[in-house]
C-alpha cells in the first residue's frame, strides 16, 4: 500500500485530491495518480486534461462538458472547467464565471472523492496553490499528487538534455508572468533556460532574453504539442527563431496561442538533436493508421501502433451477431459438458467470445473444459483463452492458420483416443478447409455456427472523408473481407496512402479494388503487419534525411503526386 493512501473520506467534507496529469502522454501518470483516479467519484479538470486521465476513471463515470471550449474565461484568466461526476449531475455545471475552487469544494460535499486535475505538476500551476488554500480555509481534507512537469518532460522529449558533466544552471521562466527583474537575471547568466510561452509570443521571449544580455547567436529549441504524436521541435538561435517559424509556416497561424516550451543556452546543444531526438524520429511518429477492425480486435495492434508512434484509428468493418438459429450452439455446449468430444478448436477470438457468452448463459465457467483437449490459432485466440482460465493445448507452430493447424493436428488414433469428435465453434462464412483435414485425419467433426458476421455500418461522414480525401497516412488490412467492407461502407483510400495488407490473398483482393500495395507482412500475422509498415516508414524517413528533404508523412504529399511502389 502508498504511504500516501488515506482513509475513506469524510461524510461531510469529502476528500480532494490534487492531481498532476503531465504534459500530455498519458503514460506519464504515476501510479499513485491512477489510483486516486480509479477510486474518484469526481473528476474537475480542463478538457485537454482530461483526456488524459479519462481511461483510467472508474466504470459508470459520465462525462459533463462545458457549454463552451476550453481555455481560460475571457477576461479573467480563470480556467474553464469540466466535471466528471459519476453520481449526481448536479454538480456538474459548467465553472463558467464560477470560482474553480468553490466549484471543488461543491464538487467534495457529501463525502465524495474529488480529484483535481491540472496539467503537468500542482506545484507549478497558476491556480492549484490558490484552491488549495481555499480547501484548507474550508476545512476539506486533500493531498498532492506531483506529476511530470512540461517544462522537465517536453525537453525530454525532443532530446534535448537540460544539464550535462559541466553542470551548469537551470532556470525556469513563465513568459506569461515574468517580471523585468526575472528576464534581466536570465539574461546575466549563462546557464541554460526553459521559458514556458506560446508559439506566436516565441519571438517576443526571445527578443526580451536577447535585451537582458544574451547573444543573439545563442541556440534555442522550439517544441510544440510536447510528449504527444503532434509534437513538432524547431531549432534556431535567439536571433532567427522568428523567420524559422515562419519558414515552417508555423506562423502567422491561427493556433498561435498554443503553449510550447522553448530551451535557451550553450549547453543543450542543438548538435545533439540529430542524435538524441528518441521520440520525433520513431518510424511511423505522427502517423494516422487506420486500422479495421473491431475495438477489441485492434486493442492490442493499437497498442503496438502507438509504439512506433503512430496514432491508430480503429473502425470496424464487420459486425459480429449470434446466429440465428442457436440451438445447434447450445446442443454443442451442452455436449462439452457431457463428454460427447476430444477435442475443441479455436479458429478467432470471436469464437472463443462466443463460446464463453454460452458458458455464462448456463452458469458455467472454465472447469468444463475438464478433459477436453483445447486448439487455438493465433496469439490473440491464445489470449483469450487464457483471459478465460484455459491454455491451450495445440497452437500452430508455423502458419497460424487453419492450415497451420492442421499440419499440428495429429491423427485420430483409436487407441489413444477414446472419442473421435471435434466441436469446431466458427464464423458463418468460414472456409472449409479444417473441417476437410480433421476429416482426412480420421476425426468426427461438429461444424456448428457459433457468430455470424455482417458488414458494419458506415463509420462518421468525418472519417469516411479523411480515407477519400487523403487524410489518413496508412490503412491495414488483415483479411480480404477488411479490404471488401471498408470499401463497401466507407470508401476507396486515397492514392497518397499507404496500403499495407496481411499476405497475398488480401493484396489480391486490394489490387482488384484498385489499389497500391505497399506492404505486405512477411508472414500472416497482425504484428507481423505493423512491424513491416514500421519498417516501411523507416526506411522512408531515412531516404528523405539522405536526400536533404523534410521528413513528412504520406498525407502531407501533394494530392495526385506521383508515387513510387515499393513493397517491404
Amino acid at each position: 500500500m502508498s504511504p500516501t493512501t488515506l482513509p475513506a473520506a469524510g461524510p461531510e467534507h469529502g476528500h480532494v485530491t490534487f492531481l498532476g496529469a503531465g504534459p500530455g502522454d498519458p503514460g506519464l501518470l504515476t501510479l499513485r495518480a491512477v489510483e486516486a483516479l480509479s477510486n474518484a467519484d469526481v473528476l474537475v479538470a480542463e478538457h485537454d486534461v482530461l483526456d488524459v486521465i479519462r481511461t483510467h476513471a472508474r466504470q459508470g463515470v459520465s462525462v459533463v462538458p462545458t457549454d463552451t471550449d476550453s481555455g481560460p474565461l475571457p477576461g479573467t484568466g480563470t480556467p474553464q472547467l469540466t466535471v466528471v461526476d459519476g453520481a449526481s449531475a448536479t454538480t456538474a455545471v459548467p465553472a463558467v464565471a464560477r470560482d474553480a475552487a468553490h466549484l471543488v469544494m461543491e464538487a467534495a460535499r457529501g463525502g465524495r472523492r474529488v480529484v483535481r486535475a491540472v496539467s503537468g505538476d500542482p506545484g507549478l500551476d497558476t491556480y492549484a496553490a490558490g484552491e488549495m488554500l481555499a480547501c484548507a480555509a474550508a476545512g476539506v481534507p486533500f493531498e498532492v499528487v506531483p506529476g511530470v512537469a512540461a517544462a522537465v518532460g517536453v525537453p525530454a522529449y525532443a532530446g534535448v538534455p537540460l544539464r550535462d558533466a559541466h553542470g551548469a544552471d537551470v532556470r525556469f521562466v513563465d513568459a506569461r508572468t515574468a517580471s523585468d527583474r526575472c528576464w534581466t537575471e536570465v539574461g546575466a547568466s549563462d546557464g541554460t533556460v526553459v521559458v514556458s510561452t506560446t508559439l506566436d509570443s516565441v519571438a517576443a521571449a526571445a527578443g526580451e532574453l536577447v535585451s537582458s544580455g544574451r547573444k543573439p547567436d545563442t541556440p534555442l529549441t522550439v517544441t510544440v504539442a510536447g510528449t504527444t504524436t503532434r509534437q513538432r521541435t524547431w531549432t534556431a538561435t535567439l536571433g532567427t527563431i522568428a523567420q524559422k517559424l515562419k519558414q515552417a509556416k508555423a506562423l502567422p497561424s491561427p493556433e498561435g496561442g498554443r503553449p510550447v516550451i522553448a530551451v535557451v543556452g550553450e549547453r543543450p546543444a542543438a548538435a545533439w538533436r540529430d542524435q538524441l531526438s528518441w521520440f520525433e524520429s520513431k518510424p511511423l511518429f505522427g502517423w494516422k493508421v487506420l486500422v479495421p477492425r473491431t475495438k477489441e480486435q485492434a486493442a492490442s495492434l493499437s497498442d503496438q501502433l502507438r509504439s512506433y508512434g503512430a496514432v491508430p484509428h480503429e473502425v470496424p468493418t464487420i459486425a459480429v451477431e449470434p446466429p440465428r438459429t442457436p440451438q445447434q450452439m447450445e446442443r454443442a455446449v451442452k455436449g462439452l459438458v457431457t463428454g460427447r468430444y476430444e477435442w475443441i478448436a479455436f479458429t478467432s477470438v470471436n469464437a472463443v467470445k462466443a463460446v464463453r457468452e454460452k458458458f455464462e448463459e448456463y452458469g458455467l465457467d472454465a472447469r468444463a473444459f475438464a478433459g477436453i483437449k483445447v486448439a487455438a490459432v493465433g496469439e490473440q485466440t491464445a489470449k483469450a483463452l487464457v483471459a478465460f482460465g484455459v491454455k491451450p493445448d495445440l497452437v500452430p507452430s508455423g502458419e497460424q492458420s487453419a492450415a497451420g493447424l492442421l499440419e499440428d493436428w495429429p491423427p485420430y488414433d483409436p487407441v489413444f483416443d477414446p472419442i473421435d469428435r471435434v466441436f469446431l465453434p466458427r464464423a458463418d462464412i468460414a472456409t472449409e478447409t479444417l473441417v476437410a483435414g480433421l476429416i482426412e485425419l480420421g476425426w468426427e467433426v461438429d461444424d456448428v455456427t457459433a457468430y455470424r458476421t455482417v458488414r458494419a455500418s458506415p463509420p462518421p461522414a468525418e472519417t469516411r472523408e479523411a480515407i477519400k480525401g487523403g487524410g489518413f497516412d496508412a490503412v491495414l488490412f488483415t483479411s480480404s473481407s477488411t479490404v471488401r467492407n471498408l470499401v463497401g461502407i466507407a470508401g476507396k483510400p486515397h492514392n497518397v496512402t499507404v496500403i499495407a495488407c496481411i499476405g497475398p490473398a488480401t493484396a489480391k483482393t486490394a489490387e482488384e479494388h484498385g489499389l497500391r500495395v505497399d506492404v505486405m507482412a512477411p508472414e500472416p500475422s497482425v504484428h507481423k503487419l505493423a512491424e513491416a509498415l514500421a519498417d516501411f516508414g523507416t526506411k522512408r524517413r531515412a531516404a528523405a534525411l539522405e536526400a536533404g528533404d523534410p521528413v513528412t508523412r504520406p498525407s502531407e504529399r501533394r494530392p495526385g503526386a506521383r508515387r513510387r511502389r515499393s513493397t517491404t
